[in-house]
């Protein structure tokens, strides 16, 4: 399982969010490429790096940190946060993504999400599938639709999409364990899924938790910038 730490960006700094609430927003650091090689110095090799700004504004918005980020480690960037045009999509590539997660424009605009799958490959696009109550949830958790998530993950699964990174909404930001019983749910019914999970982890016996369902990929945030988990546990997996 890979332990992929989270940088979320607001005015070009590192924060996080209480279950996507700009109203809760927490401040752990200014610069988030310092971050990003703390990160990198440990032997982790993935970020999952999310402009805020960008998901608000509906493009992308911290270019800079990205580009600062892609050029300045070796880590592997998925990004996600705005991306709503495929002039966008081309530039988080330009600028060094290696990955781009898209959630809401999955859902609003599936004729776009399908072309970028067609155009770049399953392997890098990353479907967001963002849950409350095992339905979809777009716009920042702000509507949640009657869209289930296991569908939802199967038919763009049918489609190519290889990675999926999976938020139970009631669960972010908590540090009140993740969502496993629903991973596992995810495990069994779509065989071959590289799934991410995200939200919720709050010290390394949750990170052994998900490790025995078989995901991909474990998101941490607010466990490591909160001090729950040492770099050096992060370090260890």
């Amino acid at each position: 399982m890979y332990i992929i730490p989270a940088i979320d960006i607001i005015g070009g700094k590192c924060v996080r969010l209480t279950q996507g609430d700009y109203n809760q927003k927490k401040e752990y650091h200014d610069s988030p490429l310092e971050m990003a090689k703390r990160f990198e110095d440990a032997g982790i090799s993935k970020l999952h790096l999310v402009d805020l700004d960008g998901a608000k504004a509906k493009k992308i918005i911290n270019k800079q940190v990205l580009q600062s980020i892609a050029s300045g480690t070796s880590l592997e960037v998925d990004f996600g946060g705005g991306v709503q045009s495929d002039e966008d999509i081309a530039l988080a590539f330009e600028l060094g993504a290696k990955q781009l997660t898209g959630g809401s424009i999955a859902v609003k605009n599936p004729a776009m999400f399908e072309s970028w799958i067609s155009t770049y490959g399953g392997e890098k696009i990353i479907l967001g599938a963002d849950a409350k109550d095992k339905k979809i949830a777009i716009s920042g958790w702000e509507e949640t639709t009657e869209v289930d998530l296991i569908d939802f993950i199967k038919s763009y699964h049918a489609k190519g999409i290889s990675y999926v990174i999976c938020t139970d909404v009631a669960k972010d930001g908590l540090l009140q364990g993740p969502s496993v019983a629903l991973y596992k749910e995810i495990m069994q019914e779509i065989p071959g899924i590289k799934l991410i999970a995200s939200g919720g982890v709050s010290n390394v016996k949750d990170l052994k938790e998900l490790q025995k369902t078989g995901v991909y990929g474990a998101i941490v945030g607010k466990a490591y910038y909160e001090g729950r988990i040492s770099l050096e546990e992060l370090a260890a997996f």
